[in-house]
């Protein structure tokens, strides 16, 4: 069996990639990776030498690319991480998410129909079903719930989902998508909440968090997804879509003083900037279906998993710090300098 994992530098595509070397080691699994400003290649070092493992730079919208790899490796499997995912971002420059997560996918789609692939997971996100009222802790998404975009980014990422779906009907070709919750762990970029908020705390800066704070998050341990993912490649029913979700709800403003609490930082590092646009409220998701179809749970509680994350961040301080003294550092200076 051999797989092809876009995306396989970034966060959740690297973990997975470590997943699935170690769950099914007899394997064979190719990196695809542009190496844009999330995509680290030193993530990968610790599986590069491995003799079922390939590493190729190219860019999911490269059509002669990514069909000349087909060619080299006859994939079985195609697991789409590939995407732009910050929300700021793409409230900033939302055509390159365009591009990206909506064209690529459909090049990427494009080649495995032509050399037979047999499956096309896409990795999608619970974004794409907007948000839910803070006042009403009984409702979580389901895979029924409207697709209700909020930013360019959701809203990529659900034009991406809704070309998976059609090129099943449309063409036969053989796929299954993934909807997850916010994810936490090992590797991830410093532009999300719990690793900007962890070194912003370590190096004693100000806190930057929007609003007052009270957004509600699912989170979702990283591994738990990579598991989930595993078990639907292997028993998920084609043409359909599941939900992972952490049972984790948190809101943002709690998430940050249990990091000042851990490093023992004060809370008045926190500092509440002004809200971003169009800001979601809450995410839940109701993961019913994947647990009854495929018998998958998150095994990791938040407590567990934060304490290990913050845990790895404090253990891996050469690995960040490599990313915010580059171009990292203009981004956040140039997104938090005038809120």
């Amino acid at each position: 069996m051999t797989t092809i994992v876009t995306g396989g530098a970034g966060f959740i595509g690297s973990n997975f990639i470590f997943y699935m070397l170690k769950k099914h080691p007899e394997e064979r699994i190719i990196c695809v990776d542009k190496l844009t400003y999330a995509g680290n290649l030193s993530t990968l070092a610790s599986v590069m030498d491995n003799p079922n493992f390939r590493f190729v730079k190219a860019d999911i919208c490269d059509e002669s690319a990514i069909d000349q790899l087909f060619v080299e490796e006859h994939p079985d499997v195609v697991v789409n991480f590939a995407a732009e995912s910050h929300v700021d971002r793409s409230i900033k420059d939302p055509n390159i998410f365009l591009q990206t997560n909506i064209m690529g996918t459909a090049n990427l789609m494009n080649v495995a129909r032509k050399y037979g692939v047999q499956r096309f997971h896409q990795v999608s996100t619970d974004e794409v079903y907007g948000d839910l009222p803070l006042d009403r802790p009984d409702l979580f998404f389901t895979e029924e719930t409207p697709i209700h975009t909020s930013s360019p980014y959701s809203s990529s990422k659900a034009a991406a989902d809704l070309l998976v779906l059609a090129y099943h009907r449309t063409y036969g070709l053989p796929v299954t998508i993934s909807r997850c919750s916010n994810n936490y762990g090992s590797y991830q970029f410093p532009e999300k909440l719990i690793p900007l908020m962890f070194i912003d705390a370590t190096e004693n800066r100000p806190l930057p968090v929007y609003g007052e704070g009270l957004n509600v998050r699912d989170w979702l341990y990283v591994e738990d997804h990579c598991q989930a993912i595993d078990l639907i490649l292997q028993n998920g029913r084609v043409g359909e879509v599941y939900n992972i979700g952490g049972h984790n709800e948190m809101r943002n403003i709690d998430i940050v003083k249990i990091i000042c609490q851990t490093l023992g930082k004060p809370e008045s590092l926190i500092e509440h900037v002004t809200d971003r646009k169009g800001h979601d409220r809450r995410y839940a998701i109701d993961p019913t279906k994947i647990h009854n179809e495929l018998g998958w749970l998150p095994e990791t509680n938040f407590k567990d998993g934060i304490a290990e994350t913050l845990k790895w961040y404090q253990d891996n301080q050469d690995w960040w710090q490599q990313i915010i003294n580059g171009d990292y550092q203009k981004y956040y200076e140039k997104m938090y300098a005038n809120r």
